[in-house]
C-alpha cells in the first residue's frame, strides 16, 4: 500500500513522499513570509527527519531573517500527520497547506491564507522542477515547488505583538530523501522592484551519482506570467563564482542567458539532514540583495534589483564553481 501512496505522490511533488519510510529519510517544506512593509521577514519549515537507526521526530524550525535568529521546535513523529491526496500537514496544533498556515509555537501563534499561487509548470517527462531526475529512485536529495509567488492575508501574534502579513508575499518550496548535498549554492526572491509578479529560485549542487558526482542545477525565472527554466535536464550551461562575498551565477540555452549576482546580509543557523538525521548546519540569510540580468539572444529584456532574497552558501562549493561555460 504504502508503495502504490509513493508511486501516485511522484506526480505531485508538493504533496508528502516519505510513504512507508521509516529510516534514513527527511521530508520539509520551507514557506517564506513578508509582509508588506519588510519589516517582518520570516521561514517557517515544518517536517519529519528519520535516522539511520530508525529514530524519528517531527520539527518546525522558525528563521526570523530580520532579528537573525532562529529556533527548532521538535514534535513526536506521531504528531507529524500527512494528508494522501493533498499537501497538507498536521503538525500538534499546527497546520500545514499550499493555501495556509496556522502556527501554535513558543513566541508565535496565528493563521496566514495564501491566495494567487503561481505553480511550476508540469510535464508528463517532468511532474516538477526536477524534470526527469524526479524518476530516478537513489537520488541523494529531491527538491520541490510548492508556490513561486503568492499573496499573505492574517495576522501572527510574535512574542505578544499582532504582525499583519496583509498585502505580503510568499514563497513555497520542499526537499526531501536522505541527505542535502555536500555543495550547494541556493537562492531564492520574489521581491524584484516594480515586478510584484515576478519570482526567482536558482540552485547548484554536487549531485553523487552511480559512483561518481556531477554538477546539477535547476533555475526558475517567473517573469511576465512565464517561467524560463535552466536546468541540467534542459542542455543548459552554467558559470558559478565567489568573490568579495557575493555569488555570480549565469545560465544560458539556446535562446536566453540569466545572469544574477547576489550578496548575502547576515543570516542565522538552520538544522539540516544528513542520513536522515538532524545534525548538520546551515547558515541562510533571508535578507540577501539580488541583480538580475536576463537576455534573449544578446538582447537585454529585463534588469533589475530585488530583496528579501534567501541565499545559502554551504559546504565544499569551490567544486561548483567555474568561470568557463560547462554543462
Amino acid at each position: 500500500m504504502s508503495f502504490f501512496k509513493r508511486l501516485h505522490s511522484l506526480w505531485y511533488p508538493e504533496r508528502f513522499q516519505g510513504w512507508g519510510r521509516n529510516s534514513n529519510y527527511f521530508e520539509g517544506w520551507y514557506f517564506k513570509l513578508v509582509d508588506a512593509k519588510g519589516e517582518a521577514v520570516y521561514a517557517f519549515i515544518p517536517g519529519i527527519a528519520m535516522d539511520a537507526s530508525g529514530a524519528k521526530h517531527a520539527f518546525i524550525q522558525v528563521l526570523d531573517g530580520i532579528n537573525r535568529e532562529a529556533a527548532y521546535h521538535r514534535f513526536e513523529a506521531t504528531d507529524f500527520k500527512p494528508e494522501k491526496n493533498r499537501f497538507a500537514v498536521q503538525l500538534g496544533d499546527n497546520f500545514f497547506a499550499a493555501d495556509r498556515i496556522r502556527l501554535n509555537i513558543p513566541g508565535i501563534e496565528g493563521e496566514l491564507l495564501f491566495s494567487e499561487l503561481t505553480y511550476w509548470p508540469k510535464f508528463l517527462y517532468a511532474p516538477g522542477i526536477m524534470g526527469w531526475f524526479s524518476f530516478i529512485p537513489f537520488m541523494e536529495c529531491y527538491h520541490g515547488i510548492v508556490s513561486l509567488n503568492h499573496q499573505l492575508e492574517g495576522t501572527l501574534r510574535i512574542k505578544g505583538q499582532d504582525v499583519s502579513f496583509d498585502g505580503g508575499k510568499g514563497y513555497t518550496e520542499k526537499d526531501w530523501g536522505r541527505s542535502f548535498p555536500n555543495a550547494w549554492i541556493w537562492l531564492q526572491t520574489n521581491h524584484f522592484e516594480g515586478n510584484p509578479g515576478m519570482s526567482l529560485t536558482a540552485s547548484v549542487a554536487n549531485i553523487p551519482w552511480i559512483g561518481s558526482h556531477f554538477i546539477g542545477y535547476i533555475v526558475g525565472l517567473l517573469w511576465k506570467g512565464k517561467v524560463y527554466r535552466f536546468a541540467t535536464y534542459t542542455g543548459a550551461m552554467m558559470k558559478a563564482d565567489l568573490k568579495h562575498g557575493k555569488v555570480f551565477l549565469s545560465f544560458k540555452d539556446r535562446r536566453y542567458r540569466l545572469e544574477i549576482i547576489a550578496e548575502q546580509t547576515g543570516g542565522a543557523e538552520l538544522i539540516s539532514p544528513v542520513s536522515g538525521d538532524m545534525k548538520g548546519k546551515v547558515n541562510e540569510s533571508i535578507q540577501a540583495t539580488v541583480n538580475v540580468h536576463f537576455f534573449e539572444k544578446e538582447r537585454l529584456v529585463f534588469e533589475g534589483d530585488a530583496s528579501h532574497g534567501g541565499l545559502e552558501i554551504a559546504g565544499l562549493v569551490d567544486r561548483l564553481l567555474t568561470q568557463k561555460w560547462r554543462r
